[in-house]
């Protein structure tokens, strides 16, 4: 089976969920810099079309199938991935692993009010991981000074939550700047982790249709959702 899997010019990292948990762990324990990429359609048909954007996602270490289009993409192709790897999912066994190892964890991105709720959240459920620092998304001009702070804490995981492009954006422009750490934009996880969301109850997670729960919650995402038809027209036309 391939290492990775092709989607539309982003090359998915094709390993089960626990495999990439243990590769990732490896890479934190041997404090190897890595740059996670989460990516779902809608990452996918922007990277399509903003070619700055795509050459960053195509730089990163890993680029993990998160959300079922990908999954069906590739068994559209004939070139099946072995399981999605959700981004949510990763954070949270992330932080259990890092709350049985004493990790650093830097929480960047949200509003001041989400951050500090996801901050407490995240140290009340895993006390035994330490909270090295954490920062709002609202830092216009003040770029370099976070990431000096980010570096000067130390973290072993730094979740970017800052909405893509933004947040694979930042974590490419500032990554050269550190010696280790694991770099993964989490999106709207941060809203889960603060208790602002909820996600999506398993039967709908099961049945590939937790795109849908979100936008039932969250109708003002339908917008964001027209990328998942225009990405399934462009698999369909390869698969000619």
């Amino acid at each position: 089976m391939k290492n990775n899997v092709n989607i539309l010019g982003i090359n998915f990292l094709n390993k089960g969920f626990n495999e990439v948990v243990d590769l990732l762990t490896e890479r934190i324990t041997k404090g190897i810099k890595t740059f996670v990429v989460t990516a779902n359609p809608e990452i996918v048909m922007y990277a399509r079309e903003a070619v700055d954007y795509r050459e960053i996602v195509q730089k990163a270490d890993y680029v993990v199938p998160d959300g079922s289009g990908i999954i069906l993409a590739a068994k559209i192709l004939n070139t099946p991935i072995q399981e999605r790897v959700a981004g949510y999912d990763l954070t949270v066994r992330l932080l259990e692993l890092a709350d049985q190892n004493g990790w650093r964890i830097y929480l960047l991105g949200g509003k001041e009010e989400t951050n500090k709720k996801a901050v407490s959240n995240i140290c009340n459920q895993y006390p035994h991981l330490v909270m090295a620092g954490s920062h709002n998304g609202y830092f216009k001009g003040k770029e370099d000074k976070i990431a000096n702070e980010i570096k000067a804490a130390n973290a072993d995981i730094v979740f970017v939550a800052l909405g893509f492009p933004r947040q694979e954006k930042w974590i490419s422009a500032h990554y050269a700047a550190f010696s280790k750490g694991i770099f993964m934009g989490v999106g709207g996880s941060i809203d889960v982790l603060a208790g602002e969301v909820k996600r999506a109850p398993v039967v709908w997670q099961k049945l590939n249709l937790e795109w849908f729960y979100r936008l039932v919650k969250q109708p003002s995402r339908w917008r964001r959702m027209l990328a998942l038809p225009r990405f399934l027209v462009e698999i369909l036309k390869m698969k000619k």
